[in-house]
């Protein structure tokens, strides 16, 4: 098949980590999600503690005054200290999608590869029930607690997604796939993915 990026954004709690692995096994291409920090802090010279504090936060531009807890900074040429950050990361998901057919979870691959024609961008969500009762399962929260975490979470993700994206995180129309993991269960949800990508790029 011809190189193909999957671009996988994701609500909080329906399965995406589970999904992205076992799609990465069933087309034998490698899967990056908190690899892409590694990456970033080894090329960059940060520590990786540093990546992990900005993930998938948008950053305090000179646009914008939010509140990154304390530890923003100017670099000696005037750029923000969390763009650089971003910077390094956005460019390690330059560097892994040249590299081959990959899986890439949030992070804004689908703004950041934007244009690629191996690009495929895929939304997973499921409804409450099926969150909650993941959420619960895995993190060991009681249902107040599970929700209160969904609801921010997703917050986080789509502030990200939409501070630096043009287009808005979670609608359907912007991407090539929107699932309801709910409807299929994540087995069936990795079938329908592979499928998609085994006749579009065969």
């Amino acid at each position: 098949m011809k190189k193909y990026i999957v671009s996988i954004g994701r609500q909080f709690g329906c399965g995406a980590h589970e999904i992205a692995t076992k799609l990465s096994e069933r087309l034998n291409v490698p899967y990056y999600d908190k690899e892409i920090i590694k990456r970033a802090a080894k090329d960059s010279g940060f520590d990786e503690s540093i990546f992990k504090f900005y993930d998938e936060k948008p950053t305090r531009s000179f646009l914008y005054n939010v509140s990154t807890d304390g530890l923003s900074s100017f670099s000696g040429n005037g750029v923000p200290f969390e763009d650089q950050v971003f910077q390094y990361q956005f460019d390690s998901i330059r560097k892994v999608a040249s590299e081959g057919s990959c899986v890439i979870v949030g992070r804004c691959a689908d703004y950041i590869l934007k244009g690629d024609p191996g690009l495929v961008t895929i939304f997973l969500h499921a409804d409450d029930e099926f969150r909650l009762k993941r959420v619960t399962e895995i993190y060991g929260l009681d249902e107040k607690s599970a929700a209160k975490e969904i609801k921010a979470i997703d917050k986080k993700r789509a502030r990200f997604h939409n501070f630096y994206s043009d287009e808005k995180w979670g609608d359907a129309a912007t991407y090539d796939l929107a699932i309801d993991v709910s409807k299929l269960g994540i087995d069936e949800t990795v079938e329908l993915i592979a499928h998609y990508i085994e006749t579009k790029y065969k």
